[in-house]
């Protein structure tokens, strides 16, 4: 099989700019990987092509590129499927990443923030009394399953908005130790990762569930830290007091106030309350403001007492 495959080469202390450097190759093989691929440029075509790989069974999380405009690893995707989608192969590096050279990028902000949530159990100090259930990898839900290889951080939309944001990959790898009922420091954790560039900095996009080759659901595992927080009472942050003022009002209209909803959110902040005094005039002008009072809506009782239920098995 005849392949057509564009790398992007760049080596920053000479290039200007990246390029994409096309190479025509013969596979052998419809079992060979885009990793595969690569060798064979650098073993008979371009010895000077960078990239990083290890264990090339998808294991070490060495050799994640973006590759056909998405995140994969280069030794778990097979050249002739990747042909017969799109008809050649495109690499590039990961975004959101500074690139040493060619495909090979710089891990070390990577590394730094998952050092920064602290990535290890810091036990109770009475260990004897903690019994751990059987089930408790069931409880992590597939987060210890992360190789780290970076995916979803390259993947992440926040974190192109947002360079401080902690990620996905260290907020997953920060749940694990959320979820163990061995640690000690639970509450702090949520208090640290509630603040600047925490969990609620992710807007939800999905992607990093989308690329993880491990089907680690990061996104997820940061739904969980949020509910974590909101059971605790962590709820200085805009987006705590979105999620409770959203339910109360829900809870007592039956739908959402639109126009009580921003209010209710920075009530009783005066500082916070005039912030958003000149988004409303402009609204009010352009006849945009909804209607302050509504009626509950039919069937309200019922909706309270789902509620009530929630509240109660909690």
């Amino acid at each position: 099989m005849r392949a057509t495959v564009q790398v992007q080469k760049f080596n920053p202390e000479t290039d200007a700019a990246p390029r994409l450097r096309e190479y025509q190759l013969d596979v052998a093989w419809r079992g060979n990987t885009v990793l595969d691929a690569l060798f064979q440029i650098k073993h008979e075509l371009d010895g000077s092509l960078t990239f990083r790989a290890s264990c090339r069974s998808a294991i070490c999380g060495s050799c994640p590129m973006v590759i056909n405009g998405r995140e994969r690893l280069a030794c778990q995707t097979l050249v002739a499927d990747e042909i017969d989608r799109c008809g050649r192969i495109e690499v590039r590096p990961l975004r959101q990443m500074r690139v040493i050279k060619d495909l090979a990028v710089e891990l070390d902000p990577f590394w730094g923030k998952v050092r920064a949530i602290t990535p290890y159990l810091t036990p109770k100090p009475n260990r004897d009394a903690v019994a751990l259930p059987q089930d408790v990898e069931g409880g992590f839900h597939n987060v210890d399953a992360c190789i780290m290889c970076g995916a979803c951080v390259s993947a992440c939309s926040s974190l192109e908005v947002s360079p401080g944001f902690l990620g996905p990959a260290a907020l997953a790898k920060a749940y694990r130790f959320v979820a163990d009922p061995r640690e000690g420091r639970t509450r702090d954790r949520l208090e640290s990762l509630g603040g600047e560039h925490g969990i609620w900095d992710c807007v939800r996009c999905n992607f990093c569930v989308e690329v993880c080759p491990k089907d680690v659901k990061p996104m997820e595992a940061i739904i969980r830290l949020r509910r974590e927080a909101l059971r605790e009472g962590l709820t200085d942050h805009p987006g705590a007091r979105h999620i409770t003022t959203f339910m109360a009002i829900v809870r007592r209209e039956g739908r959402l106030n639109e126009a009580r909803m921003p209010v209710a959110m920075v009530w009783p902040n005066l500082r916070r309350m005039l912030a958003i005094v000149p988004l409303g005039i402009r609204m009010f002008l352009k006849g945009k403001v909804p209607a302050w009072f509504h009626r509950p809506i039919p069937g309200i009782r019922e909706i309270r007492r789902l509620f009530d239920a929630r509240e109660t098995s909690k």
